[in-house]
């Protein structure tokens, strides 16, 4: 056993703390400019004299209210309302004034699925498999669609197996070729080189049939845009929008580069905003670049899936979602916790937002069915794309992009891992709001120094174990400068004071912090087997509160 943290230690060293009360949360919505005033009994004569009253004020007044000693008046309107409030209230009429705050209902589908949709709504319901979430891991919607719930006039291209028309989820938003929807059967109306492309294209067959044969482009496709608030089966992002099939994955799941190339062009040339791609693999490719170039030049955002080998894509990039295009915004995938999903590529440099891809129900032609993976991911971010083009219709792909990252919510679990440090957020990005830092985010707490290292490289087969205690601490969380263990088969427990197992790390997870454990103290304990020996670990601090 090697023994840590002794209380000197603790007491001398520095702290920097960000408390769970600090005031985070955005200002109230009010009219710009505009205050309720209530005149003390005493002035109540000169209330129906707007222009004496407005004299005194020092302000406009547009109106009294009823039968009440309130009126309503207008200040101007770049002016800071702290100042406007401060000065109304040291006037002798004044007994109170407040902002002209605006409310809005609480627009909400009646959709029967939205509450397994824990991406969309989180309030720590469990997921599909029974594992609770935790409250507000969500993307922000039902807040966002207040403000905005889509619009036809949006094209959002799902590049992968096809799309389902026909699901009731999907009908209704499936995107149509007017020009080959009223022509002539077996006639390329359009002259686009698709004989009847009415849903979309095929690029497998070359055929304007993009019926989906196997599911995952059906389950994206719900993500992004299941009819909303029409009282039948799930949600999705936007109620109302548009979902091109672009088919170049066949049956079994696979395409080829020269499918893809085609799906990528066909879906710019007819007009699509988002490309959202939950595929990837193959090498580095010239060609498939260039069509994501092709796309860039016509302000189309290209969204991809940053990968499901659980590697970091600095390192070893995962294409497409790698590829340097100033249009490709490349995601990971987060649980219900808000933890980067075991599965999910990460990379602080090349992977821009995280979205929740863990067990997330959609819509497939075999019914509703519960997948993972950054596939998953990938079209919760598209849809926010889509959210904010039908919201703000003169921005371009790349603001979006920008607005993407910009808002993003920074969340523990994604600290270093992407570039935004955070999980996108729908609301944000519609009100274009900087989120403040996670309060629960160890980063945020004190810290002491710790020295707590394995073996390099750790013996096959070995165990080695830790105690780590911080007197008082009511949560800690361990820093790792290294980590690099065998991913899947050499494993490194963290157990609380009862004994009880809290988390198992594996794989590559250098400068990051381990998940929380409650109370005082960690047993860390790192358990080998005889394949590979890597680097094992490096503990030099301790976060708490």
């Amino acid at each position: 056993m090697k023994w840590l943290m002794d209380r000197a230690a603790l007491w001398a060293s520095g702290v920097l703390i960000f408390s769970t009360s600090m005031a985070f949360a955005s200002e109230p919505e009010a009219v710009p400019g505009e205050y309720l005033v209530k005149l003390r009994p005493a002035f109540a004569s000169v209330k129906s004299d707007f222009q004496a009253l407005s004299r005194e004020l020092g302000m406009y007044v547009k109106s009294s209210l009823s039968d009440s000693p309130w009126v309503l008046v207008q200040g101007a309107s770049f002016e800071q309302s702290s100042f406007a409030l401060k000065s109304l209230s040291q006037n002798e009429m004044v007994e109170a004034a407040e902002p002209n705050f605006i409310y809005r209902t609480s627009r909400k589908s009646d959709d029967p699925m939205l509450e397994q949709l824990w991406g969309l709504i989180n309030f720590g319901q469990a997921d599909s498999t029974g594992a609770a979430g935790v409250s507000g891991v969500d993307i922000g919607i039902e807040k966002a669609w207040d403000i905005q719930t889509g619009s036809r006039k949006i094209v959002v291209a799902v590049i992968d197996t096809g799309l389902d028309y026909i699901l009731p989820d999907l009908a209704a938003n499936a995107w149509t070729n007017d020009a080959e929807k009223n022509g002539q059967a077996g006639v390329d109306d359009d002259g686009n080189g698709v004989v009847d492309d009415i849903y979309g294209y095929n690029a497998v067959t070359n055929s304007g049939d993009p019926k989906d044969d196997h599911g995952h482009g059906s389950h994206c496709s719900g993500t992004i845009g299941g009819r909303g608030n029409d009282g039948v089966g799930l949600v999705g992002v936007n109620w109302d929008v548009r979902l091109m099939g672009v088919k170049f994955l066949t049956a079994g799941g696979s395409g080829t580069l020269a499918d893809a190339v085609k799906a990528i062009d066909y879906a710019t040339k007819m007009g699509a905003n988002v490309l959202s791609n939950s595929w990837g693999g193959g090498g580095v490719s010239q060609a498939l670049k260039e069509s994501i170039e092709r796309a860039n030049a016509k302000g189309v955002l290209f969204v991809a899936a940053a990968g499901n080998d659980g590697s970091n894509n600095d390192a070893v990039p995962s294409y497409p979602a790698s590829y340097e295009v100033p249009n490709v915004l490349s995601v990971a995938a987060i649980n219900n916790k808000g933890e980067l999903a075991y599965f999910s590529n990460f990379g602080k440099r090349s992977v821009h937002v995280g979205a929740p891809g863990v067990n997330v129900v959609s819509s497939t032609p075999a019914g509703y069915k519960s997948w993972s993976g950054t596939s998953m991911a990938t079209p919760h971010v598209s849809g926010i794309a889509a959210l904010l083009l039908a919201q703000e219709p003169g921005i371009t792909h790349l603001e979006v992009r920008e607005r993407l990252i910009k808002t993003a919510k920074p969340i523990s679990g994604l600290r270093g891992k992407v570039a935004s440090n955070g999980l996108v957020d729908a609301y944000n990005v519609l009100t274009n709001t900087i989120a403040p830092p996670d309060p629960n985010d160890p980063a945020n707490w004190q810290y002491v120094n710790a020295t707590a290292s394995t073996v390099h490289p750790y013996q096959a087969n070995g165990v080695e174990e830790f105690e780590i205690s911080v007197p008082g601490a009511s949560e800690m969380a361990l820093y790792f400068s290294k980590f690099d263990t065998e991913r899947g088969f050499d494993f490194v427990e963290l157990y609380d004071r009862a004994g009880a197992l809290v988390t198992k790390l594996s794989g590559t997870n250098d400068d990051s912090h381990s998940p929380t454990v409650r109370g005082d103290y960690i047993r860390v304990k790192i358990k080998a087997d005889d394949s590979v020996q890597k680097y094992g670990f490096d503990i030099t601090r301790v976060y708490f509160r």
